[in-house]
């Protein structure tokens, strides 16, 4: 997606140890704190928009493949198998991690760099699929929600973590496009990729993803599907900003 757009107030962050309120179920108070649920297959662009969109508002921002990256670099940090449910729930808990001004920490130690790996996110994708490390991490990630609004991304937002989200938006691409995307980004950091292992990779995730057991990746039955493909950054945040805009005003219109 070509084209950065003109971004406002930097979105807020929060330490991931201490999140600004805990909740135990789905039942919030929307009006206090609205959701913007962003959820789609990896390298369809939801982590650039989900920010784009909660800079343009001053909303909070979660970026909840990030938690479960930072799980997969602890757990392989400390050589623990990926395979060993329990122990990588247990890290989950505790886990030690903070973002600040777009940077992300773990144990003091700057990682924004290592969790966007290939390897930790293979790992996050094996990580992701327990049932143990999701239950783990759903408080945490519901405690990011705070007034003014949070902005979400992920593949089980709308569906699991924010199931009454203001606006549920399913960012899709297609397969090439988000492959070229990824390829782009390894090379712009130097990375040595190859395109065609990246597209292998990218659908073997997307299977993983949708088929696994504990909340796979699927659209909501209220969400509404936006495809990016051939879209630039500045396109896809305008679109999901305009269904912002009409859902507030109707709910604006509705309690008068």
């Amino acid at each position: 997606m070509p084209g950065i757009p003109v971004l406002m107030p930097r979105a807020r962050s929060h330490t991931a140890g201490t999140p600004v309120r805990r909740a135990a179920s789905a039942r919030f108070a929307p009006a206090a704190a609205p959701v913007i649920a962003i959820d789609g297959p990896s390298a369809s662009g939801k982590g650039t928009i989900a920010q784009g969109v909660a800079q343009a508002l001053g909303y909070h921002y979660l970026d909840s493949g990030a938690l479960y990256r930072l799980v997969a670099l602890a757990a392989m940090s400390a050589t623990t198998s990926l395979d060993d449910e329990a122990a990588l729930a247990a890290c989950a808990r505790s886990l030690q991690a903070s973002f600040e001004n777009g940077e992300i920490f773990l144990r003091g130690e700057r990682v924004t760099d290592a969790i966007r790996s290939e390897d930790c996110g293979k790992g996050a994708s094996r990580v992701a699929a327990l049932p143990e490390v999701r239950a783990a991490l759903l408080a945490r990630q519901r405690g990011f929600r705070a007034p003014p609004g949070l902005v979400a991304d992920g593949r089980d937002m709308g569906t699991v973590v924010f199931p009454d989200a203001l606006l549920k938006v399913f960012l899709t691409a297609s397969a090439e496009a988000r492959a070229d995307r990824r390829y782009k980004q390894l090379k712009e950091k130097g990375i040595d990729a190859n395109i065609h292992t990246l597209l292998r990779e990218l659908r073997e995730r997307d299977e993983r993803d949708s088929a696994r057991r504990t909340a796979p990746l699927q659209k909501a039955a209220d969400a509404r599907e936006l495809d990016s493909t051939g879209l630039s950054i500045a396109e896809v945040v305008y679109q999901v900003l305009e269904w912002h805009r009409q859902i507030t005003a109707k709910v604006a219109g509705s309690n008068r």
